[in-house]
Protein backbone atom coordinates (compact mmCIF):
# COMPACT_ATOMS: atom_id res chain seq x y z
CA UNK A 1 0.00 0.00 0.00
CA UNK A 2 1.17 3.53 -0.73
CA UNK A 3 2.72 5.63 2.02
CA UNK A 4 0.13 7.97 3.49
CA UNK A 5 2.31 9.77 6.04
CA UNK A 6 6.07 10.10 5.81
CA UNK A 7 8.21 10.88 8.87
CA UNK A 8 11.63 12.44 8.24
CA UNK A 9 14.24 12.99 10.97
CA UNK A 10 17.29 15.23 10.68
CA UNK A 11 18.76 13.94 13.94
CA UNK A 12 21.85 11.74 13.39
CA UNK A 13 21.62 10.24 16.90
CA UNK A 14 20.43 6.64 17.01
CA UNK A 15 16.87 6.40 18.39
CA UNK A 16 16.98 10.08 19.37
CA UNK A 17 14.24 12.06 21.08
CA UNK A 18 13.41 13.50 17.66
CA UNK A 19 13.15 10.02 16.14
CA UNK A 20 10.94 8.67 18.90
CA UNK A 21 8.52 11.59 18.79
CA UNK A 22 8.15 11.25 15.02
CA UNK A 23 7.62 7.48 15.27
CA UNK A 24 5.01 7.99 18.01
CA UNK A 25 3.17 10.50 15.82
CA UNK A 26 3.24 8.09 12.87
CA UNK A 27 1.79 5.35 15.07
CA UNK A 28 -0.88 7.70 16.43
CA UNK A 29 -1.97 8.58 12.89
CA UNK A 30 -2.88 4.92 12.24
CA UNK A 31 -2.02 5.22 8.56
CA UNK A 32 0.40 3.49 6.20
CA UNK A 33 3.67 5.20 7.09
CA UNK A 34 7.41 5.19 6.65
CA UNK A 35 10.23 6.69 8.72
CA UNK A 36 13.33 8.14 7.04
CA UNK A 37 16.50 9.12 8.90
CA UNK A 38 18.38 11.64 6.78
CA UNK A 39 21.78 10.73 8.24
CA UNK A 40 21.42 7.26 6.72
CA UNK A 41 20.91 8.51 3.17
CA UNK A 42 22.70 11.09 1.03
CA UNK A 43 20.86 14.37 0.41
CA UNK A 44 23.11 17.27 -0.59
CA UNK A 45 22.17 20.95 -0.32
CA UNK A 46 20.67 22.56 -3.41
CA UNK A 47 23.34 23.31 -6.05
CA UNK A 48 21.23 26.07 -7.70
CA UNK A 49 21.72 24.49 -11.13
CA UNK A 50 18.08 25.27 -12.01
CA UNK A 51 17.74 22.11 -14.08
CA UNK A 52 14.51 21.38 -12.17
CA UNK A 53 12.72 24.50 -13.42
CA UNK A 54 10.84 22.98 -16.33
CA UNK A 55 9.77 19.64 -14.84
CA UNK A 56 10.07 19.88 -11.01
CA UNK A 57 12.61 17.05 -11.06
CA UNK A 58 15.93 17.58 -9.27
CA UNK A 59 18.86 16.42 -11.41
CA UNK A 60 21.44 16.15 -8.61
CA UNK A 61 22.57 12.54 -8.41
CA UNK A 62 22.02 11.59 -4.79
CA UNK A 63 19.16 10.07 -2.78
CA UNK A 64 16.82 13.05 -2.94
CA UNK A 65 15.01 12.12 -6.20
CA UNK A 66 13.93 8.80 -4.64
CA UNK A 67 12.92 10.55 -1.42
CA UNK A 68 11.08 13.21 -3.43
CA UNK A 69 8.90 10.50 -4.94
CA UNK A 70 7.81 9.44 -1.46
CA UNK A 71 7.30 13.06 -0.39
CA UNK A 72 5.09 13.80 -3.39
CA UNK A 73 2.96 10.68 -3.03
CA UNK A 74 2.42 10.93 0.74
CA UNK A 75 -0.68 12.68 2.04
CA UNK A 76 1.21 14.15 5.00
CA UNK A 77 4.76 14.81 6.19
CA UNK A 78 6.23 14.95 9.69
CA UNK A 79 9.60 16.71 9.62
CA UNK A 80 11.87 16.58 12.67
CA UNK A 81 14.99 18.67 13.30
CA UNK A 82 17.41 19.38 16.11
CA UNK A 83 19.30 22.61 16.79
CA UNK A 84 23.11 22.58 16.96
CA UNK A 85 24.52 26.11 17.39
CA UNK A 86 20.93 27.32 17.93
CA UNK A 87 20.18 26.73 14.23
CA UNK A 88 18.41 24.01 12.29
CA UNK A 89 20.63 20.99 11.66
CA UNK A 90 22.45 20.53 8.36
CA UNK A 91 20.55 17.38 7.32
CA UNK A 92 17.14 19.06 7.60
CA UNK A 93 18.43 22.30 6.08
CA UNK A 94 19.66 20.41 3.01
CA UNK A 95 16.27 18.72 2.66
CA UNK A 96 14.42 22.03 2.84
CA UNK A 97 16.71 23.55 0.22
CA UNK A 98 15.90 20.68 -2.13
CA UNK A 99 12.19 21.40 -1.78
CA UNK A 100 12.92 24.24 -4.23
CA UNK A 101 12.75 21.70 -7.05
CA UNK A 102 9.12 20.94 -6.13
CA UNK A 103 7.73 24.45 -6.56
CA UNK A 104 8.66 25.56 -10.08
CA UNK A 105 5.69 26.29 -12.39
CA UNK A 106 3.67 23.66 -10.51
CA UNK A 107 3.64 23.76 -6.69
CA UNK A 108 3.82 20.03 -5.91
CA UNK A 109 3.68 20.46 -2.12
CA UNK A 110 0.78 22.91 -2.11
CA UNK A 111 -1.97 21.85 0.29
CA UNK A 112 -0.04 18.84 1.64
CA UNK A 113 -0.47 18.29 5.38
CA UNK A 114 2.66 18.77 7.48
CA UNK A 115 3.75 18.74 11.11
CA UNK A 116 7.14 19.60 12.57
CA UNK A 117 9.17 18.38 15.54
CA UNK A 118 11.97 20.59 16.90
CA UNK A 119 14.37 19.34 19.57
CA UNK A 120 16.12 22.26 21.27
CA UNK A 121 18.35 23.19 24.20
CA UNK A 122 17.01 26.71 24.69
CA UNK A 123 13.45 27.97 24.31
CA UNK A 124 14.48 31.10 22.41
CA UNK A 125 16.36 29.15 19.75
CA UNK A 126 13.55 26.61 19.49
CA UNK A 127 10.93 29.29 19.03
CA UNK A 128 13.01 31.12 16.43
CA UNK A 129 13.47 27.97 14.34
CA UNK A 130 9.83 26.97 14.84
CA UNK A 131 8.65 30.26 13.38
CA UNK A 132 11.16 30.14 10.53
CA UNK A 133 10.21 26.58 9.62
CA UNK A 134 6.50 27.37 9.70
CA UNK A 135 7.08 30.38 7.45
CA UNK A 136 8.97 28.34 4.87
CA UNK A 137 6.52 25.47 4.79
CA UNK A 138 3.42 27.68 4.72
CA UNK A 139 4.46 30.71 2.70
CA UNK A 140 7.04 29.19 0.36
CA UNK A 141 5.77 25.64 -0.07
CA UNK A 142 2.06 26.41 0.57
CA UNK A 143 1.76 23.40 2.86
CA UNK A 144 -0.94 23.02 5.52
CA UNK A 145 0.68 23.00 8.99
CA UNK A 146 -1.31 20.71 11.27
CA UNK A 147 0.87 21.33 14.33
CA UNK A 148 4.37 21.92 15.66
CA UNK A 149 6.02 20.11 18.58
CA UNK A 150 8.98 21.45 20.58
CA UNK A 151 10.99 18.91 22.63
CA UNK A 152 13.70 19.71 25.15
CA UNK A 153 16.90 17.95 24.16
CA UNK A 154 20.29 17.19 25.70
CA UNK A 155 23.82 18.54 25.52
CA UNK A 156 26.08 16.11 23.61
CA UNK A 157 28.39 16.25 26.63
CA UNK A 158 26.00 13.98 28.53
CA UNK A 159 26.91 11.05 26.28
CA UNK A 160 30.32 11.82 24.72
CA UNK A 161 32.18 9.65 27.24
CA UNK A 162 34.63 12.28 28.50
CA UNK A 163 32.24 13.77 31.02
CA UNK A 164 33.49 16.00 33.81
CA UNK A 165 37.17 15.82 32.77
CA UNK A 166 36.69 17.79 29.54
CA UNK A 167 38.10 21.32 29.54
CA UNK A 168 35.47 22.33 26.97
CA UNK A 169 32.55 20.83 28.87
CA UNK A 170 29.28 22.28 27.66
CA UNK A 171 27.77 21.31 31.00
CA UNK A 172 30.02 23.73 32.87
CA UNK A 173 29.61 26.40 30.21
CA UNK A 174 25.85 26.13 30.44
CA UNK A 175 25.28 25.48 34.14
CA UNK A 176 28.37 26.94 35.83
CA UNK A 177 31.95 25.88 36.61
CA UNK A 178 30.89 23.67 39.50
CA UNK A 179 28.33 21.74 37.46
CA UNK A 180 28.90 18.03 36.86
CA UNK A 181 27.34 15.55 34.47
CA UNK A 182 25.93 13.54 37.37
CA UNK A 183 24.01 16.58 38.62
CA UNK A 184 21.61 16.52 35.68
CA UNK A 185 19.13 13.94 34.52
CA UNK A 186 19.11 12.97 30.85
CA UNK A 187 16.03 14.43 29.19
CA UNK A 188 13.71 11.90 27.53
CA UNK A 189 10.90 13.02 25.25
CA UNK A 190 8.48 10.54 26.86
CA UNK A 191 8.97 12.20 30.24
CA UNK A 192 7.84 15.57 28.91
CA UNK A 193 4.23 14.55 29.39
CA UNK A 194 2.35 17.56 28.03
CA UNK A 195 4.57 17.81 24.96
CA UNK A 196 4.40 14.07 24.31
CA UNK A 197 0.62 14.13 24.52
CA UNK A 198 0.52 17.12 22.17
CA UNK A 199 2.61 15.16 19.67
CA UNK A 200 0.21 12.20 19.83
CA UNK A 201 -2.74 14.57 19.44
CA UNK A 202 -1.20 16.04 16.28
CA UNK A 203 -0.52 12.54 14.97
CA UNK A 204 -4.13 11.54 15.52
CA UNK A 205 -5.33 14.74 13.84
CA UNK A 206 -3.20 13.98 10.79
CA UNK A 207 -4.78 10.54 10.62
CA UNK A 208 -8.30 11.95 10.89
CA UNK A 209 -7.73 14.58 8.23
CA UNK A 210 -6.16 12.15 5.77
CA UNK A 211 -8.95 9.62 6.22
CA UNK A 212 -11.59 12.32 5.79
CA UNK A 213 -9.95 13.66 2.65
CA UNK A 214 -9.59 10.20 1.13
CA UNK A 215 -13.17 9.21 1.88
CA UNK A 216 -14.67 12.23 0.11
Amino acid sequence: MAIQVLGISGSPIENSNTDRVIRAMLEAAELESEFVKLSRIHVRPCLACKQCVQDNICKVEDDFPELAGKIKSADALIIGAYLPYKQIDGFTKALLERFWSLRHLTNLLGGKLCATVITHLTEDAGESVRQSLAMQLQEMENMDIVGQVMIRGNLPCFTCGVGDECEMSGIRRRYGQDARESDYEYSRAEDQKETWEEALKIGRLIGQRVRTANSG
